[in-house]
């Protein structure tokens, strides 16, 4: 790396450490305005995709476009809620906000209290930024590519998370706690944790599961089906940073806005990247 490249890199990291408070505040304010919906009744409509969409995804897609536009001018927002783009339109962006502003909708109209707010920033089609925030417990986690992650209990500070030892145990295969989808279990996951001796299933919607990958609180994410890039985003720069990883079957890590869709594939979630969670898919 050149000096003037390094130079450029390190000024980056600094621009993007002080967008992650305020960044912050706008989860928190969006979760406020989610959470004045989830205490009453509600509608239910179903988008073209026939996912469900209530009016706590829109006041929060508005708060969250709205301040992130207010935050950083130059940098476009995508999110979930948003129109359509041309997809050469949108791959023209060196970095954008990639938001999901109600992650877990189902749950949310369950109200068993298992959604979130995903906000990341994406460089190059990377998550250099990327927060998880959960409305009803007030927890928030929050990372930077290369810098940590922490996690914030409401009213509180930043508790560092660090990167997590793998047990021999874990590294065999024995006694994995595996995040299942509440809403999405599929017959190849359940197969996995067939496989996998003593695997304890934690069903979990949303992207809370990064949340706990992060903590090391879960092992293993798989996810056999579709998914949307602003479902994953936050929570790779999340397990990334504490040394963990999200990858497609192959192996690589994933990419964002760099393709005519905006699904991923198929992927695997890590808390360790050291785990050979290849040997378990086989």
């Amino acid at each position: 790396m050149s000096a003037a490249s390094g130079a450029e890199a390190a000024e980056a990291a600094v621009r993007y450490a002080a967008l992650r408070v305020p960044a912050i505040a706008l989860a928190e304010a969006a979760g406020r305005a989610i959470m004045a919906v989830y205490a009453r009744d509600f509608a239910v409509e179903a988008k073209d995709d026939r996912s469900p969409l209530t009016e706590a995804d829109l006041a929060s897609h508005r708060l969250l476009v709205a301040g992130l536009e207010a935050l950083t001018p130059d940098i476009p927002v995508l999110s979930e809620e948003s129109a359509a783009l041309e997809p050469a339109l949108r791959r023209s962006w060196p970095r954008l906000w990639l938001v999901d502003p109600l992650d877990g909708t189902r749950e949310f109209v369950k109200k068993n209290g298992e959604f979130c707010v995903c906000i990341a920033l994406i460089e190059h089609g990377v998550p250099v930024l990327g927060l998880v925030h959960a409305p009803v417990t007030g927890v928030t986690w929050s990372a930077l590519a290369g810098e940590g992650a922490w996690r914030r209990e409401a009213g509180a500070d930043d508790v560092a998370l660090g990167a997590k030892v793998p047990s021999p145990d874990a590294q065999a295969g024995v006694g994995l706690r595996v995040a299942a989808s509440r809403s999405h279990l599929d017959p190849r996951t359940a197969a996995l944790l067939d496989r996998l001796p003593g695997a304890e299933r934690v069903p979990m919607g949303s992207a809370l599961k990064f949340g706990l990958l992060a903590e090391g609180r879960l092992d293993l994410y798989p996810r056999f089906g579709p998914t949307s890039e602003w479902d994953t985003a936050a929570g790779q720069c999340l397990v990334e940073a504490v040394g963990g990883a999200v990858l497609d079957l192959e192996g690589r890590p994933l990419r964002y806005n760099q393709r005519d869709t905006l699904l991923n594939g198929d992927f695997v979630a890590v808390a360790d990247a050291r785990l050979p969670w290849r040997s378990w898919l086989e």
